[in-house]
């Protein structure tokens, strides 16, 4: 009985010194601000070594939360965590360092450009300096370019005429978008193209969603997007521009990505910059390993854009301060456990992944900006679920074996035979696929997805491109051979990339002055540029050698007439 009293005794003392040291960990970050404003004011600043004006308040780590605590404002994780774990980063002089304004980062992100230029070989140097002195003089060459294509008869094809089938969303249908019913107040309706401030009822209009919303009401069953759809721009403008509320590891996949929401209640998929513009894939790399880019998946998104397919969600650049708006605002603990202080003073973190997410594979900036693509997010699967396809010719994904394909010289007439590849364009929106793989050089195509509500009778969406423009000095033709053993192309694809191959319209100068427009320009060097021309060359012959083989209109497949009005296309049996 005695030792039981004891044993009591004992578990109340500790319980009572674990009170004790919680609260004394509560008071430490008001003492130490009491201490700093006593310290400040009596000093006056004369001998501070910190990086900031005497008129700016220091940013380290250790107090940038209590601000926001005091303020109630920003959302996150308590004082108490980051003075304990991230307390020694308050002593590094370069931790204070983090942008003011859009033109400081601006300023920052030319200089570290031109310091990579001098670092770099006479030959690439040349290459970045061409790209760089001569920016303006082709923006207003490449601008009129640009919108001369999209004014060519070849980009106007009318759609057929939409039934409510045909739309992703029906805003007359049951289907309705209210703020309320998401639980919100208010849209921060910031950045669209048109607001209506008098909604009937409490109901929200359509011209008064947020652009992204309005992006996903766009969606219909021949096209992720309009050509000329005033929405897409706003979108991007938004994807660079709006505040980050919130971030999250992306679950599932071989590296780090980042979910990131916005003020305005829109979410981006982030992925981080690992490599830069001038490094290629490691000729030991197998295909499944490599890096995946960001700038790849900016620059995919308007090589989509320029072939006129429109499969690919809005995407655009965005430098990201990395302690404001992922650190301070994520509530992953598994993301936040991973944030460091490099040896050079960059703030550094690495998630958790498949691959490369480790301290040797960190993610740091400069001292903590970090370049980074945005993707709009698609409908939520609650709303518009999607169905998930294995490519035909997918890969092995193995070191040693060979997928069917690739020993199957006759494996296309398997494939024909085969729903949904015996009917409709399914087939021909592969190699339409196949030629956007191939002109960025990635062989990363295992899967694709479609709208389930359209049915088989719809487009394929192509989405994750981060493996692509990893090698500009190679042609990996086995990317074609979907092309090589079916032989057939759209008629409208065939037009346009014959269209691009002319010196009007060299396909290098428009993408290079699209890419132009996005705020992380220039997005691929000079040799990327040049190697897209070089493969569009090489389909160009391969369809030649198509037509030659089997006759020009049994490889060109027309599909700029006759197109049905309702959204029942015409089959075609697979030849």
């Amino acid at each position: 009985m005695i030792l039981f009293r004891k044993f009591r005794v004992l578990i109340l003392m500790v319980f009572l010194v674990a009170c004790t040291m919680h609260i004394m960990i509560d008071l430490l970050p008001k003492l130490e601000k009491r201490a700093a404003g006593s310290s400040s004011s009596a000093g006056g600043g004369g001998g501070c070594s910190c990086a900031h004006t005497p008129g700016e308040e220091p940013r380290s780590w250790a107090k940038q939360r209590p601000r926001a605590a005091a303020a109630a404002a920003e959302p996150g994780w308590p004082n108490k965590h980051s003075l304990r774990l991230l307390q020694d980063f308050s002593n590094e002089p370069n931790s204070n360092l983090t942008s003011h304004s859009l033109e400081k980062v601006t300023e920052r992100a030319e200089s570290e450009k031109r310091v990579r230029q001098l670092q770099l070989g006479s030959e690439e140097r040349g290459l970045m300096r061409d790209t760089a002195s001569g920016q303006k003089q082709r923006a207003v060459q490449g601008s009129s370019r640009l919108k001369a294509l999209y004014e060519h008869p070849l980009y106007k094809p009318d759609l057929p005429h939409l039934s409510e089938d045909d739309s992703l969303f029906n805003l007359n249908s049951d289907v309705r978008f209210y703020p309320k019913a998401a639980g919100q107040q208010e849209w921060h309706n910031e950045g669209n193209v048109e607001e209506e401030e008098d909604s009937p009822a409490g109901e929200a209009t359509g011209e008064s969603y947020p652009n992204w919303l309005r992006f996903h009401i766009g969606i219909n069953r021949y096209e992720l997007y309009s050509r000329h759809n005033p929405v897409i721009g706003a979108l991007l403008k938004d994807l660079v521009s709006q505040k980050i509320t919130s971030v999250a590891m992306k679950s599932g996949g071989t590296q780090l990505k980042l979910i990131m929401s916005f003020q305005n209640y829109g979410q981006a998929l982030f992925k981080p910059m690992k490599q830069t513009r001038e490094q290629e894939t490691p000729p030991d790399f197998f295909y499944f390993s490599d890096f995946e880019r960001h700038n790849a998946e900016i620059a995919a998104f308007h090589l989509d854009r320029i072939l006129d397919f429109r499969r690919v969600p809005p995407v655009a650049g965005r430098l990201v301060n990395m302690t404001q708006e992922i650190r301070d605002v994520t509530r992953d603990k598994k993301l936040w456990r991973t944030f460091f202080v490099s040896p050079a003073n960059n703030i550094c973190f690495y998630g958790e992944c498949s691959y490369y997410c480790s301290t040797e594979h960190a993610l740091c900036g400069k001292p903590d900006q970090i370049e980074g693509s945005l993707a709009a997010f698609l409908p939520d699967l609650a709303l518009a679920k999607r169905k998930t396809w294995r490519n035909p010719w997918r890969r092995s994904y193995h070191k040693r074996k060979k997928a069917e394909w690739e020993v199957d010289q006759d494996y296309c007439d398997e494939v024909k035979q085969t729903p949904p590849y015996d009917r409709g364009t399914r087939l021909l929106d592969i190699m339409d696929m196949t030629i956007f793989d191939f002109l960025m050089g990635n062989m990363d195509r295992h899967h694709y997805e479609t709208f389930e509500k359209f049915g088989n009778e719809t487009f394929i969406i192509h989405l994750d491109n981060g493996r692509g423009f990893g090698k500009h000095s190679h042609d990996e033709m086995s990317i074609l051979v979907p092309l090589t053993q079916c032989c057939r192309v759209k008629r409208s694809t065939y037009l346009r990339l014959q269209l691009l191959a002319k010196e009007d319209f060299k396909l290098s100068s428009l993408m290079e002055e699209s890419l132009l427009q996005d705020q992380l320009a220039p997005i691929l060097i000079r040799p990327h540029l040049e190697a897209m021309d070089r493969r569009l060359r090489l389909v160009l012959k391969v369809l030649a050698d198509c037509a030659e083989k089997e006759g020009f209109l049994s490889v060109v497949e027309n599909d700029l007439e006759g197109q049905p009005s309702s959204h029942h296309h015409q089959a075609h049996r697979g030849r």
